[in-house]
């Protein structure tokens, strides 16, 4: 039973998108717990308990694995297969300053639950820290931050430690900004290792890979039609895949050829005209692939129980469909994000226009996306035309 209810699980969570080295690590974490119940002769009705749990976590002496037996049983509740799941961990509550700036990333930001779960890994040990040497938060000098980093990120590789630095970068500048806590701008000052490898400029496709790509899509499948659709919004519209996710039946209005983003990053919402063809491929999916459902959501998942898509199945979809025609391993669906902002500058439209239809918070933000258009930097320079 335990060994096919595995199998279905990680069946599903390829359905819904999750990414090959989350798979990888699920599989071999469930095959672990498989020996585990098998060799101490557990009982069905025992298996999916907190008790297990934790006597599995201290055999293998920590609990890394816990996420994947935790979303099993999930699955299998939500399947109707045991009577319950394993029971949820308590969080930990911080005080009302910390909690309030996970509310500001979570409404403000758009930060999914899992974003919010890892700021909220490094918000506690710092909250700690402070309590531990009796630092004020309102007191806190650089020197101090960098001690926290020094003992905190001792167990963690270049990459994730870069991910928590930048965690609480956004936390300082949050006090700083927002809340005036903070007399001094200390975001700007956490800084990790130096690194000489230069930062990779934004990808956007040419024309004949654009075509090249739509040219290699399907259309056999629901998943297919959804795929279409996806791509559409993002290349036409340049939506992030968290955009994508959180449009509604409500949002379109096709008699009058618009969308409306109520929910984006950085709180701009905005209407944006819908080409023909990314109306049709919508009707398209709408019409022959899009489960019967009373959820309000545009996107949902392919199989039951419908629920609304997440932002790595958008991302997973438009990448696969890349891989497909040939593209890099690295091709994401943020270069179809890079060249619906690469079109818009070639065809004339100014920085600050193209902030705004991009949602943007700052102009900043919008010069990383764009590279210089050779052909129209001749036109403008020297009168010329390639």
């Amino acid at each position: 039973m335990l060994e096919q209810a595995v199998n279905d699980y990680l069946l599903w969570m390829i359905s819904e998108g999750y990414s090959r080295s989350t798979l990888d690590s699920y599989e071999k974490a469930l095959n672990n717990f498989i020996l585990f119940v098998n060799r101490r002769g557990i009982v069905r009705e025992d298996i999916f308990t907190l008790d297990t749990l934790r006597s599995y976590q201290k055999a293998r002496g920590h609990d890394y694995e816990s996420p994947a037996i935790r979303g099993l049983s999930r699955f299998l509740y939500q399947q109707k297969r045991i009577k319950q799941p394993i029971p949820r961990k308590q969080t930990q509550r911080l005080p009302v300053i910390y909690e309030e700036y996970l509310e500001y990333r979570a409404k403000a930001r758009q930060d999914s639950g899992t974003q919010i779960k890892q700021i909220r890994r490094v918000l506690a040990p710092f909250r700690d820290y402070l309590e531990r040497l009796n630092i004020k938060l309102s007191r806190i000098q650089i020197e101090q931050i960098d001690a926290f980093f020094v003992e905190f990120n001792s167990g963690f590789s270049q990459k994730t430690s870069k991910i928590y630095r930048t965690y609480l970068r956004g936390f300082l500048k949050y006090l700083y900004q927002v809340r005036k806590i903070l007399k001094r701008d200390l975001a700007s000052l956490v800084v990790g290792p130096h690194t000489f490898s230069r930062a990779k400029p934004p990808m956007f496709l040419r024309p004949h890979e654009m075509q090249s790509l739509f040219a290699g899509l399907e259309f056999s499948t629901a998943g297919d039609l959804r795929t279409y659709a996806m791509i559409h919004l993002a290349y036409t519209l340049g939506l992030r895949p968290k955009e994508i996710c959180l449009i509604t039946l409500d949002d379109i209005s096709f008699k009058k050829g618009e969308l409306s983003l109520r929910e984006r990053k950085a709180a701009n919402p905005i209407k944006l005209p819908l080409p023909k063809a990314t109306t049709k491929a919508m009707a398209a999916y709408l019409i022959g692939a899009r489960p019967k459902s009373k959820l309000r959501q545009l996107f949902l998942s392919l199989q039951v129980p419908y629920r609304p898509v997440k932002p790595y199945a958008v991302s997973h979809a438009i990448k696969r469909s890349m891989h497909k025609v040939g593209f890099p391993p690295e091709a994401s669906a943020y270069w179809l994000r890079h060249t619906y902002a690469q079109n818009l500058l070639e065809s004339g439209v100014s920085l600050y226009e193209i902030k705004e239809m991009l949602g943007h918070d700052s102009i900043e933000s919008t010069r990383k996306y764009l590279h210089i258009h050779i052909s129209l930097m001749r036109r403008v320079l020297f009168d010329e035309t390639l």
